[in-house]
């Protein structure tokens, strides 16, 4: 589960608990100007290409978290469990080309980051 909080001019996406070991990360920082979108995923775990996972935790239809490199240089961060509570934030300029995270609000997280 990621807490999303905006402080000054950035976001600060903040693994939390046992996610953060699962991810291998504890927090990524993104500029405001860099988030070019956002969306709700649904309630079916978002599909994804075959990817190299660098690092991460992949059970199938249980976890999907960390880093993965997909072709065409595209780097994507991901930490879901629970896909009802899914979204998907498009980033430009940044060290992630997309962030496909589970949070607690979707509609809350949502609002945060279209400011």
């Amino acid at each position: 589960m990621i807490a999303i909080k905006k402080e000054n001019d950035q976001f600060i996406f903040e693994v939390k608990g046992l996610h953060k070991l699962w991810a291998f990360k504890n927090k990524i920082t993104v500029s405001v100007e860099n988030v070019v979108g956002v969306q709700y995923a649904g309630t079916e775990m978002p599909s994804a290409q075959l990817g190299l996972r660098m690092p991460g935790t992949h059970i199938p239809f249980i976890i999907k978290a960390g880093t993965y490199y997909y072709l065409k240089g595209k780097k994507v961060f991901w930490d879901v469990v629970k896909s009802a509570n899914c979204i998907i934030v498009d980033l430009k300029d940044s060290s992630y080309n997309q962030l496909v995270i589970e949070v607690e609000n979707p509609e809350a997280a949502m609002k945060l980051l279209h400011g």
